[in-house]
């Protein structure tokens, strides 16, 4: 029990401390634990006395076994009091935390090479003296205040703490923008549904406008015959009641001439009896649009959702060629009944990953094409023959006619391609790209290029004969129009505002090509029979394929790793078939 006025002596250390700061010998281990035991030996490594017991532990435990002890007649007779550095008894009431391993016990020791915190168990069994550097945790932990590691470690909480905030920042704004997608889709939804309401009544108020009709023009043609009938028939029994008359009043002459009259009234009225068109009982059904019926039974009708496309890489001179590997993986024909020419596809363009659009020139027609099922699906007819082909959304595309010095839009679905409006333009439009509503079209006689809006407007027109000489193909992206010249030999990198930013050389004849995902282009070469890869700032290319025959048009699926070519060589066995290779 504490005296009133003093202070109670520290419960580790001896209740009497001369002024020289000398001790009584006791074992300062068991004292720790609250034991008050007499000295029997001396460490000098831990500069401790220790009792009987923890004297013979002393030399047993692997940690202390090679320490230096003296005896009972050799150890120091008087002691100094425990410093921290020492025995640390300012720090022993604070291995209170348990082994994650063994419960029973506290943590007390560090492994260096293991990194590991360790109880006395852990030592023992998996952490020998041998093997292992372990310390003390208070013969280490003195100057662990305010050192480096202890701000090092604050610092990296700090770092790890700002990348969490951070991460969950982003999160949100994913989380926001995913939202914001999903119910821009729903608006899109209710939009096309009342779209197709729209459209539906209109085809309704149109179906039944012309049953109408048809019913009007049936009603007056048919009350046309019945009044004539009625009239004929009121004149001839006039006439029968006339000449019955003369006959009961025996007026002869009277009633020759009247019957050779009325015999001629009756030839009359036989022939136009005759004439009289043949009204049969009809009647009417609806029957309903097959294709229609068919577009709705399909489960996809409506749409589907699907990831947004990835927004095109804004191309820059960092992006570089590199090596791939390319296999053959299959041929599909293209070829159909209704063609009467070699086919001849100068140009291709993705509608899904599975489905593939063509302009096949020779037989002036346009072919969907399942490319899973190497078959063809639907094909129309154009009103000319067709050059490139782009898509303009999800459901409609535009092919170039440059005979007819036209642009056709066609609407498309995964079963069906349907003619709709086509736009006048001012020359031969050869290729076609649509970048976000702009249609840049490449045009011959005089070379040239134009960006258009859907409506025809020219927004910009790049000219001259220092630029161009036979453009053909032309793709769009975000911040550059690329444009292959026959003539020239060149690939040419433009910007928006036409300012050539460079241009590839390194080819003869080059026809087809398309943009990568990683900006750069895959480009075919007619004369050498090569696709190259371009880098796009087009200062660099490499030969991806070679020995293709005469390579046309090019299409790349970036999702599948598909590259579909085709080839214009006059040979059957080539030009009526797309190449399909896997690149790797």
């Amino acid at each position: 029990m504490a005296v009133h006025g003093k202070k109670a002596p520290h419960p580790y250390l001896p209740s009497v401390i001369d002024s020289d700061e000398y001790l009584e010998v006791y074992c300062q281990p068991c004292n720790i634990e609250g034991e008050r035991i007499p000295a029997h030996g001396f460490c000098t490594d831990c500069n401790e006395h220790l009792c009987g017991t923890c004297f013979k532990l002393h030399k047993k435990h692997k940690l202390s076994r090679n320490h230096t002890l003296l005896d009972k007649e050799n150890m120091p007779k008087r002691m100094h009091a425990p410093t921290s550095s020492s025995v640390h008894l300012h720090q022993s009431d604070e291995l209170t935390k348990a082994c994650l391993k063994h419960q029973k016990e506290m943590i007390k020791f560090y492994c260096h090479d293991h990194k590991e915190l360790l109880c006395s168990v852990c030592v023992t069994l998996q952490h020998s003296a041998t093997l292992c550097k372990v310390d003390y945790i208070p013969d280490i932990s003195v100057d662990i205040t305010d050192s480096k590691y202890y701000n090092d470690i604050l610092r990296n909480l700090d770092r790890v703490t700002d990348l969490c905030k951070k991460i969950s920042e982003d999160t949100r704004k994913i989380i926001a923008k995913s939202e914001k997608s999903v119910t821009d889709a729903l608006a899109d939804i209710r939009k096309f549904r009342k779209e197709i309401n729209q459209r539906l009544d209109e085809l309704e108020n149109q179906a039944e406008d012309d049953a109408e009709a048809l019913q009007e023009e049936i009603r007056i043609n048919l009350k046309t015959v019945e009044r004539n009938c009625e009239d004929t028939a009121t004149s001839l029994k006039t006439t029968t009641d006339f000449i019955k008359r003369l006959n009961a009043t025996g007026q002869a002459d009277r009633l020759f001439m009247e019957l050779k009259m009325t015999e001629q009234m009756i030839e009359e009225c036989e022939k136009k009896v005759q004439q009289v068109p043949s009204y049969n009982y009809e009647e009417y059904t609806f029957q309903a649009n097959h294709d229609l019926s068919a577009f709705l039974k399909n489960d996809m009708a409506f749409g589907t959702f699907s990831k947004k496309p990835a927004e095109e890489p804004s191309v820059s001179s960092s992006d570089h060629v590199r090596t791939r590997q390319a296999n053959l993986q299959t041929k599909i024909c293209v070829k159909t009944s209704e063609d009467n020419e070699i086919c001849r596809i100068s140009g291709m363009t993705l509608f899904t990953p599975d489905l593939l659009i063509i302009t096949d020139n020779r037989n002036k027609a346009v072919k969907l094409i399942d490319v899973r099922g190497h078959s063809i699906i639907h094909q129309i007819d154009v009103d000319g023959k067709p050059c490139d082909i782009t898509a303009i959304s999800s459901t409609e595309l535009a092919v170039t006619l440059p005979d007819q010095k036209l642009i056709q839009f066609i609407s498309a679905s995964t079963s069906r391609l349907s003619m709709k409006t086509a736009l006048k333009v001012n020359g031969e439009c050869y290729g076609i790209s649509c970048y976000k509503g702009r249609l840049v079209v490449s045009f011959c006689n005089p070379a040239k290029l134009q960006i258009l809006d859907v409506n025809g407007t020219v927004l910009t027109d790049f000219t001259g004969e220092n630029i161009f000489s036979n453009p053909v193909y032309v793709k769009a992206c975000s911040d550059f129009i690329y444009v292959s010249d026959w003539k020239k030999g060149t690939i040419t990198r433009l910007n928006w505002q036409g300012d050539v930013v460079g241009i590839y050389n390194g080819m003869d004849c080059p026809s087809g090509f398309t943009l990568t995902n990683k900006g750069t282009l895959f480009a075919c070469d007619y004369s050498k029979e090569v696709v190259e890869e371009v880098s796009s700032d087009c200062s660099e290319g490499n030969i991806l394929m070679s020995d293709l025959k005469r390579l046309e048009a090019l299409c790349w699926c970036g999702e599948t790793n598909k590259l579909y070519f085709s080839t214009f060589t006059g040979d059957i066995k080539y030009d009526n078939f797309l190449q399909v290779y896997k690149l790797s």
